[in-house]
């Protein structure tokens, strides 16, 4: 486990976990499934992205998919995305590329679940993890919702051998953690649930008197 914080620093420039990412990735590294809430901004995506082998992640948004495979490449992380943007050809390219083991995180949306031709390509990668992002969408509970989630645990159900599977959102009552938990068939998941107080923000209630006084006041 020691090896985690080597990798921290070097692809990262990190010394030490944020609260709670830890304790993710050790049960993650240990081939647990798992489901995390954490906030915006805590650095949910480090949690799936130091597993070994290849890890398909499942993301709603291009640009984000985008973002983090840029700043994993640019970090020494190999990386690729998979979208509607792209030509087939580009496709077939990255499916090979992850074949030769040069491609550590595939980032796909889960539209492409609906492609039969598509996850048939997939079935044939040796997929170590499958992490889902924003996965709330996944619950008939949770808004934005998405019905191509609803294929992923059938997805799973098909491959050759079951990868690890790990659930992120930063948003999700108890009613959604279950639902979620359920639709994609975790087993004995661990679970995180992190703080959402922000503790380097303040909020202050002041009886206005004199605005432009008070406003110097604050400065």
């Amino acid at each position: 486990m020691n090896k985690i914080f080597v990798i921290l620093n070097k692809y990262y420039g990190y010394n030490s976990f944020r609260k709670g990412q830890y304790e993710i990735i050790s049960n993650i590294l240990r081939g647990r499934d798992s489901f995390c809430v954490l906030p915006t901004g805590a650095g949910k995506s480090i949690c799936y992205q130091m597993f070994n082998g290849i890890t398909i992640v499942i993301s709603p948004l291009i640009s984000l998919m985008k973002d983090q495979v840029d700043n994993l490449n640019s970090n020494g992380i190999n990386a690729r995305y998979i979208n509607s943007t792209q030509k087939l050809e580009v496709s077939d390219e990255i499916i090979e590329l992850c074949k030769k083991g040069e491609v550590k995180l595939l980032y796909i949306a889960p539209e492409k679940l609906e492609n039969e031709f598509f996850k048939r390509k997939l079935r044939l990668l040796n997929i170590s993890q499958i992490a889902i992002d924003e996965a709330h969408c996944v619950s008939m509970w949770g808004h934005d919702f998405r019905k191509s989630y609803g294929l992923i645990a059938e997805f799973i159900d098909n491959l050759r051998i079951r990868p690890v599977v790990t659930a992120f959102t930063a948003t999700a009552t108890e009613v959604v953690r279950k639902d979620v938990i359920n639709l994609l068939k975790l087993r004995n998941p661990y679970i995180y649930i992190g703080s959402f107080d922000r503790e380097n923000l303040e909020i202050k209630l002041y009886i206005e008197e004199d605005k432009l006084e008070l406003a110097k006041d604050i400065i």
